[in-house]
């Protein structure tokens, strides 16, 4: 695991002119951009950068690339992986986890009940979303919102959810298959 990547956000639009870029950001602690950092375009390679500086606007990181004088430059980069090296991180607490331990890991309710497995996250408009694929192939989206998560277990690995009411059913009746 030493040599495994954490996705610590993505690279999103300029802003201003000076080449500052904003950030999707998911991790806990805008501190982390102050770890070793790597960018990657879609399923390339991962290669390093060197951010300049990093500030906040609006409860969002901002950051400044060596290289990326202006506007331009910057807008190259929308979409861009922010990815961090597993090892350059501290281990979680005991109540918490990196979420890459948990993909492929089993998606159980409170009674035990399997729903699937964790396949990936999303995470639009600041909202993270898991998406679970059930045995059958159909896809879950479940907003991972702490009330909604009861715990989870790395090395098995499993994550129990207690979702909204009516949730699962959106996705697993078989309602919409019969019309």
């Amino acid at each position: 695991m030493a040599d495994s990547w954490i996705h610590m956000g993505t690279l999103a639009r300029p802003h201003g002119i000076k080449g500052e870029i904003c950030i999707d950001w998911y991790a806990d602690s805008p501190l982390l951009l102050t770890t070793p950092l790597w960018i990657q375009a879609g399923d390339a390679e991962p290669r390093r950068i060197r951010p300049l500086a990093v500030r906040s606007h609006k409860g969002r990181p901002l950051l400044l690339l060596e290289g990326v004088a202006d506007r331009t430059a910057a807008e190259n980069f929308r979409g861009y992986k922010l990815l961090t090296k597993r090892d350059s991180l501290p281990e979680p607490e005991d109540d918490e986890v990196y979420l890459e331990d948990l993909l492929g890991g089993d998606v159980l309710l409170p009674d035990g009940q399997r729903i699937g497995t964790l396949d990936h996250f999303e995470y639009p408009a600041d909202l993270e979303m898991w998406v679970i694929m059930t045995d059958d192939g159909k896809e879950v989206l479940f907003p991972a919102r702490p009330e909604f998560i009861v715990g989870f277990d790395v090395d098995a690995p499993a994550v129990v959810i207690d979702p909204p009411e009516g949730l699962l059913d959106i996705y697993l009746s078989d309602t919409s298959e019969k019309k």
